[in-house]
């Protein structure tokens, strides 16, 4: 069974039915005893940095999370999911994450004009993801010219050693990071029709 993370932040509508047309057994909670017994678990997210950190604070999430991910527990962080699994953002501030995965959160707009490019943040709409290195068990149905669906206004950096996969946008947006048996997706799989089922069915199957 797969746990969805329920702390007051995310579309777990969408990501629930698609796990159920995978016919994989799903379910929404927030109990710690359920995320414990569950086989994986999926952290979504949208919204801000520092609110989801504070609410995984408040529902008293935060360190069960690490906890389980220490013991060797499939964790998959989605979107804003995937960057609370960082060491921190930049995001209106300067906000700690989970520390599951080592980098920075910072914002898109800044890297782009930097680098000169007068592209539109957020980041929205579908993207080719290049694979970086094909190790990953999340890539195991995963095409060279695949295209998965973004919306995000930040991205991860100096996550190197965890990259899996990416997509161009200007800059190099890291799409898969993976640090052991932790992996996040700055995409929505739940959003990204049948390739994106594939990758959810995929981490289905990381045991």
């Amino acid at each position: 069974m797969t746990a969805i993370v329920e702390y007051g932040v995310g579309n777990l509508f969408s990501l629930q039915c698609s796990l159920a047309a995978l016919g994989l057994a799903a379910t929404v909670t927030g109990d710690v005893a359920v995320l414990e017994s569950a086989e994986r678990v999926i952290l979504p997210g949208v919204g801000a940095f520092g609110d989801a950190m504070e609410k995984l604070r408040q529902t008293g999430l935060a360190q069960p999370l690490r906890r389980l991910a220490g013991q060797g527990k499939p964790l998959l962080g989605i979107c804003l999911g995937m960057q609370l699994l960082f060491d921190e953002s930049r995001e209106f501030g300067t906000h700690a994450g989970l520390g599951l995965v080592a980098g920075k959160v910072l914002p898109l707009e800044d890297a782009l004009r930097a680098g000169g490019y007068n592209y539109k943040v957020p980041h929205m709409g579908w993207n080719c993801l290049e694979k970086v290195h094909g190790r990953s068990p999340l890539l195991k149905y995963t095409g060279d010219d695949d295209y998965f669906y973004y919306v995000h206004s930040f991205y991860a950096t100096g996550c190197e050693e965890a990259l899996v996969a990416q997509s161009e946008y200007g800059v190099m947006v890291p799409g898969v990071v993976q640090n052991k048996n932790v992996f996040g997706t700055q995409f929505h799989p739940e959003k990204s029709g049948d390739v994106g089922l594939a990758m959810l069915k995929a981490f289905a199957e990381v045991t």
